[in-house]
């Protein structure tokens, strides 16, 4: 399982855009910088009223860990002044940059560094942003309760007690440079204004495929049967094969990707969500509908919702209509819904 999320430091999407793209929780900034860059509160506010999670990172120069004991307690006092003043919650970490390939042989002075901050604000809250040598080793010797890694000087590499991942840079939504992340346990150290995630707040997850091949009509919304589970933590998807993702009431998000043969290039595909009546599943309410181009013989089509309700006796499915003018196939296929119970 894996939740999306992005950072970035001087622009703001905001919150209707990150939404859109389907981001969950931000990372942003605390740091000396005067020009922008940090979290404010007013964004923390604007940010948590949309229903996203935050996390902050420290950093003021990239080398900044190598200032050892005394630097780490001088940034904890003031990253920890800075948290509060956006609403954080006292019990929620922050995460110490190490923004360059630090060797094996500098480990002493960032753990020395992130002693200094656990010294202010408790080995319970500290946490570091860095890749994959300096986060193995601070982890192993006990000196960071918390890890955010990039995939920048990893070489492939993940640990896999690593709370976030920042598996690609140089994006944009919304015309702002963007990075994605995707949080790999679910807490992650997020928070939204005077608010720590509770028991509540923490997702369940349906993981499905497709590995079997169906017929795709043209013109005909196609319902996709999963008939692979890897992960349904509820029984949501009550039988292999079957085509239900998620028994209402719940919040989802949901991400469904499909891979089409045999609708020719240039054809229109849609696809969508359906809220079908456990009782009669003849009734149904219609979901965001996406519209797709066919690339040629094999497309592959992404379908994404950040956020949406399925009431008390509904079941989520997903389906696909291809505008061609002969019989394609459904060879392939994922999707991903996480959901909290209403």
């Amino acid at each position: 399982m894996s939740v999306f999320g992005v950072d970035y430091a001087w622009g703001r999407p905001g919150p209707d855009a990150l939404k859109k793209a389907g981001a969950r929780f931000v990372c942003r900034y605390l740091s000396h910088d005067t020009s922008g860059k940090n979290l404010t509160r007013a964004e923390a506010d604007q940010l948590s009223r949309a229903g996203l999670w935050l996390v902050v990172v420290w950093e003021t120069t990239a080398r900044r860990a190598l200032s050892g004991r005394s630097g780490g307690a001088a940034d904890a006092r003031d990253a920890a002044k800075q948290a509060a003043n956006c609403g954080m919650p006292e019990d929620r970490p922050i995460y110490f940059a190490v923004d360059f390939d630090a060797s094996a042989s500098q480990q002493a002075a960032v753990n020395a560094y992130l002693d200094g901050a656990a010294s202010v604000i408790g080995r319970d809250r500290v946490g570091l942003y860095a890749g994959y040598g300096p986060t193995k080793r601070a982890l192993d010797a006990g000196k960071a309760r918390w890890a955010w890694q990039t995939y920048a000087w990893s070489g492939g590499k993940w640990d896999a007690r690593a709370h976030i991942q920042q598996y690609s840079n140089d994006h944009k939504i919304n015309g702002v440079g963007v990075d994605y992340d995707r949080a790999m346990k679910d807490d992650y150290g997020q928070w939204r204004v005077g608010v720590s995630p509770g028991e509540d707040d923490m997702p369940d997850y349906v993981s499905v495929g497709v590995t079997g091949e169906q017929t795709l009509a043209p013109g005909t919304w196609t319902t996709i049967r999963w008939d692979k589970e890897y992960a349904d933590s509820e029984h949501q998807h009550a039988d292999e094969g079957g085509p239900s993702l998620l028994n209402g009431p719940a919040r989802y998000s949901l991400t469904a990707a499909v891979r089409l043969r045999g609708v020719p290039a240039g054809t229109r595909v849609q696809a969508r969500l359906i809220e079908v009546d456990a009782g009669d599943t003849a009734r149904f309410d219609v979901g965001p509908v996406q519209d797709f181009v066919s690339s040629g013989d094999e497309t592959n089509v992404l379908y994404g919702v950040s956020a949406d309700t399925v009431n008390d006796g509904h079941r989520v499915r997903f389906q696909v209509v291809q505008h061609g003018g002969a019989e394609a196939a459904v060879t392939g296929g994922s999707a991903k819904l996480l959901f909290w119970r209403t």
